[in-house]
């Protein structure tokens, strides 16, 4: 029996850079792992939608799907959106869903390469405040989450880290930007905790206006891409486990 196809479901925007990304991502994750079939499916806005590639998946004999949502919370869209899409499959699949992609390890480091990328140093990191900015979310748990990245991540070295959010919370980039200017770091840069551009990627960036440094977004930055994967590995072990039983 072959491994499980992997299904990345992204949210789908408007904005063309967002697919963009997200296949450059998905080609990212098919160099790492060749031999592994990758799929992308998109929520809303753009195609293919993840219904229509299920269907297409079934018709060429698949069984074996692990979905794996491109999210870094678990929010609405974890918890509603993608299991009733899931629900609607065609019968003769087997889907597991796998975890979304955050909190990790891999995602800090992640962040951390796009900081330097746009031009700050290891050396810079006591003396610079961060703005970890995300797209926000009404949900209490994903605000939490965000929360404790930012705690965790300023165990690291940085001279101080606030989280913010662009939609749905606060406080907002700009604000954020404030205090940490406020509390004396020597330099202020805001880290997209964002996978592709789109709307409220660039409510982020008119916000890091007054920032010294503002990074791009994660997009596929090799640390993503190893952690599809190690999120593919995990939900695809007690799949196989199940049909080898």
């Amino acid at each position: 029996m072959g491994e499980p196809v992997l299904l990345v479901i992204a949210h789908g925007s408007r904005d063309p850079r967002h697919a963009a990304t997200v296949h450059a991502l998905v080609r990212r994750v098919r160099s790492r792992r060749p031999g592994l079939r990758v799929e992308t499916g998109f929520l809303d806005f753009n195609v293919p939608s993840v219904h229509g590639v299920l269907e297409s998946l079934a018709a060429r004999g698949v069984r074996d799907v692990v979905a794996l949502p491109l999210l870094l919370t678990r929010a609405f869209h974890a918890k509603a959106d993608i299991p009733a899409v899931l629900r609607d499959a065609p019968p003769q699949l087997r889907i597991r869903q796998a975890e979304v992609l955050g909190p990790s390890p891999l995602l800090l480091a992640a962040l951390e390469r796009r900081l330097y990328e746009a031009g700050l140093t290891p050396a810079d990191k006591s003396s610079t405040g961060v703005v970890l900015a995300s797209a926000g979310s009404s949900d209490p748990e994903a605000i939490a989450v965000i929360a404790q990245v930012a705690r965790e991540w300023r165990h690291t070295g940085w001279c101080a880290v606030r989280p913010a959010f662009a939609s749905a919370s606060l406080p907002r980039t700009e604000d954020a930007v404030r205090e940490l200017r406020e509390l004396g770091c020597a330099r202020v840069a805001v880290a997209p905790y964002v996978l592709a551009p789109g709307f409220l990627p660039d409510r982020i960036a008119r916000g890091a206006a007054g920032a010294d440094v503002l990074a791009e977004v994660l997009g596929p930055a090799p640390e993503v891409a190893r952690l599809l994967l190690e999120r593919y590995d995990a939900a695809r072990t007690p799949m196989l486990s199940a049909v080898g039983a």
